[in-house]
């Protein structure tokens, strides 16, 4: 007899969950609303990501895998520190700005809904957020070396005012996406750069 194989794309059916989730939020979520969304029946479901709260987190993770870490390392990669920043702020605008769904930021949205009550997801996001604030730390640090930011920043607290400043910018952005409101928050952290 030939072992049983699964029918569907592994990856691509965890992109689905990880969208609905993303636009809809843990609670708001129901096990149905997956089944429907993720185009699997319950069995394949539960066999192959677990309950609703193993999916979440497989969901979380791939996220910050394909979203958060793959854009701080292109980022990192093909700008100069300053421009790189700045690009990080202006992608968060434009997304904002062009997403009729206003999903916002999985990781953030995911801080607001569930970190404070859940030990580990609260831990996933706050390994996320360190990781963006050690993006910003290594290009300030950076842009020290290259005479592009001044010397005398504190390298820790502007990296943490940036964070502060991106988080709240995403946060803004869900109800808020105002063109306007959310550049003038971007220009306001990037002036710790000429402080």
């Amino acid at each position: 007899m030939m072992p049983w194989t699964k029918k569907f794309d592994i990856d691509e059916t965890l992109d689905k969950a990880m969208r609905r989730f993303w636009s809809h939020g843990y609670e708001a979520t129901s096990m149905q609303d997956l089944v429907r969304h993720m185009r699997i029946n319950r069995g394949s479901l539960y066999d192959t990501f677990g309950d609703k709260r193993s999916l979440f987190i497989a969901s979380l993770h791939r996220y910050d895998d394909r979203w958060r870490q793959a854009r701080l390392t292109a980022l990192a990669q093909a700008y100069a520190p300053v421009e790189a920043i700045h690009r990080l702020f202006q992608d968060w605008i434009e997304h904002a700005l062009n997403d009729p769904d206003q999903s916002g930021c999985f990781l953030t949205n995911t801080a607001l809904e569930l970190a404070a009550h859940d030990r580990e997801i609260g831990e996933i996001v706050a390994a996320s957020q360190r990781g963006i604030e050690a993006f910003f730390h290594q290009l300030i640090e950076q842009g020290q070396a290259s005479g592009d930011i001044p010397a005398d920043i504190n390298t820790s607290h502007a990296a943490q005012l940036l964070l502060a400043a991106l988080i709240g910018l995403l946060v803004l952005a869900r109800s808020r996406p105002e063109r306007t409101l959310l550049e003038s928050i971007a220009a306001q952290a990037l002036a710790v750069l000429d402080a």
